[in-house]
């Protein structure tokens, strides 16, 4: 169900907080030039509530499931309902929204995004699940193919609705990489895999090799991942306690040691499958709160259901990172953007 109304987003507690976008009280800095530390490798510069429970052309906006950067430099955001907009980079404000379907024109469960080098959209659907090439206006170009294991039960071994969340082109552009949710049945608590495609010609992807991952709990999923230029990744591990709240983690990890496990029919902890090695880069809820409010209880008022990931430039040795939360167009979330500075 989509919510129509427009609310007035404002965040509390921001009396010392400097405004930088057209979109009113919406946006907290830190008063650090730097931004203040979450860890010894990140730190938090501004958080912004500017699209909270907005509606555009007649779209709700929020829901937000991916960022990508595009080719004209404007922000590619998708919300898992099948809507894919194109925000300002510097305000946030949406200039365009595109209606996104299946090949029977029924929506998505759009959950991942690339953008591809030629400004086609890669988009991973959590159903089935899915990875559809998409043109600008949303036309389908092309259908990856999926391993079977892969697909939701019965036709594979996945969960509906913990399947393809993240995705990203490895550096290069020749490998395409999609993160799993959670772990498929039979495979261990926490291993999560992580499929690649290859390019071929035409500029459609073959399968390639898979890993494992591991979480640190298992009520923790891998909402996005994210490609580093020399083929690392930044990874989120993001989970949900009621009553408690959000954990949301950012780590640093290597795939390019890790065992090919397309091959491996069940991941049981076996000595022989060297999984993705990975670093804890930082606790979100170790951030300092910038004035955040939040609408249910969090271990961080800064805290709520952050999904999407993307990197958008470098500072001074260390990557710009923004990430956005999925507020389920629920009355007790928020839609809201984190400007992250990360040293890896």
């Amino acid at each position: 169900m989509r919510l129509r109304t427009v609310l007035a987003t404002a965040t509390a507690g921001l009396a010392a907080a400097t405004c930088l976008t057209a979109a009113g009280p919406a946006t907290a800095v830190s008063n650090s030039r730097t931004g203040n530390a979450c860890s010894s490798s990140v730190s938090i510069d501004r958080f912004s509530d500017a699209l909270d429970k907005t509606t555009y052309d007649g779209t709700f906006v929020g829901n937000f499931s991916a960022l990508a950067v595009d080719k004209d430099g404007s922000l590619a955001a998708l919300e898992d309902r099948s809507s894919l907009f194109d925000l300002d980079a510097r305000t946030l404000q949406p200039k365009r929204v595109v209606q996104l379907a299946d090949e029977n024109g029924a929506a998505l469960d759009s959950e991942g995004l690339a953008v591809d080098r030629d400004g086609t959209r890669l988009i991973t659907s959590e159903t089935e699940p899915s990875i559809r090439r998409y043109s600008v206006d949303g036309r389908i170009l092309d259908r990856l193919p999926v391993p079977s294991s892969l697909l939701v039960a019965p036709a594979g071994r996945a969960v509906s609705n913990q399947t393809f969340e993240g995705l990203t082109l490895l550096p290069g552009g020749h490998t395409l990489l999609a993160s799993m949710e959670y772990p498929i049945a039979g495979d261990t608590s926490g291993a999560v895999r992580f499929q690649t495609w290859t390019r071929t010609k035409g500029d459609h992807f073959r399968l390639a090799a898979q890993y494992a991952y591991k979480t640190d709990a298992a009520f923790l999923g891998v909402p996005e991942v994210q490609a580093l230029p020399d083929g690392r990744l930044l990874v989120l591990e993001r989970g949900f306690t009621s009553g408690v709240g959000n954990t949301v983690r950012l780590y640093l990890a290597d795939p390019r040691r890790a065992t090919d496990t397309s091959g491996v029919e069940y991941l049981t902890g076996q000595p022989g499958v060297r999984l993705i090695k990975k670093t804890l880069l930082a606790d979100i809820a170790d951030c300092p709160s910038l004035g955040a409010t939040a609408k249910q209880p969090q271990p961080n008022p800064l805290l709520d259901n952050i999904e999407g990931m993307v990197i958008t430039g470098h500072d001074k040795g260390r990557l710009k990172v923004l990430l956005v939360s999925d507020d389920n167009a629920g009355a007790t979330q928020t839609t809201r953007f984190y400007y992250l500075r990360v040293r890896v």
